[in-house]
């Protein structure tokens, strides 16, 4: 099926490009997002350059990250994840809306820093989900975020492999997270060689305590990486200790 992935391609494009009702305001004839949702719930905003959350204006680092560095070296979000992506990423991972893809990973490019994230790496990897979370789910909501990017042969689906299931992580603080994820990710074996002395980027859709990232990162370095960031559409506004 040569032409299956330019048939994928065009159509969301298309999603993108066609004009319907603002999913947010309702207003028409706009795109999935208007400009003026976008202007009002996606305003750049002063983020840690090492987790991505919420900092005062000239501020590069916040004060957990300059305490206990994070195995990413950069970290960039596009949204705070509250009132209306909350709804919005719960229709693309929750509800079986993948169209959300394109626009979201339009606000991801857009966001302060995510420029340079992307054009510095080498190798664009999704955040790999449970094999029984992606049955049930039936697609993995971070691969569609980066094909969406459009980062070409540098996206390598299937190099970051989570070996296994995890409990849930919903209402666990940042240590619990991270005992849960222990062990949770692997680089492929016969594959493993491609991330020594590489510069690789993270892509995920949704940071809440950094726990997940961070395993995936210090897989990675373990594997020889030489540079790990991380690029996400929304982060939780607090971390968790």
């Amino acid at each position: 099926m040569p032409f299956a992935p330019v048939l994928s391609a065009l159509a969301r494009r298309a999603a993108v490009l066609v004009p319907s009702q603002c999913a947010l305001c309702h207003a028409w004839p706009a795109q999935r997002l208007c400009a003026a949702c976008r202007l009002q719930f996606a305003a750049p905003a002063a983020r840690c350059g090492s987790c991505a959350s919420p900092v005062a204006p000239g501020v590069d680092r916040c004060g957990a990250c300059l305490r206990e560095p994070p195995p990413l070296q950069g970290c960039v979000a596009a949204v705070d994840y509250g009132y209306p992506w909350a709804g919005v990423i719960g229709q693309f991972k929750f509800q079986a809306d993948p169209g959300w893809s394109a626009t979201l990973a339009t606000l991801m490019q857009a966001a302060p820093g995510a420029s340079d994230l992307l054009q510095q790496a080498e190798l664009v990897l999704p955040v790999p989900l449970a094999p029984r979370r992606l049955r049930e789910r039936g697609y993995n909501q971070a691969l569609l975020l980066a094909r969406a990017l459009q980062v070409g042969s540098r996206l390598r689906p299937g190099l970051l492999l989570r070996l296994h299931d995890t409990d849930a992580q919903s209402g666990l603080g940042r240590a619990a997270r991270l005992r849960n994820l222990r062990g949770a990710f692997a680089l492929q074996p016969l594959a493993a060689g491609a991330v020594q002395g590489r510069r690789v980027l993270l892509v995920d859709d949704v940071m809440t305590t950094g726990a997940t990232l961070h395993a995936a990162a210090l897989a990675l370095h373990a594997a020889g990486a030489a540079h790990v960031d991380a690029l996400v559409m929304a982060r939780t506004p607090s971390r968790y200790d």
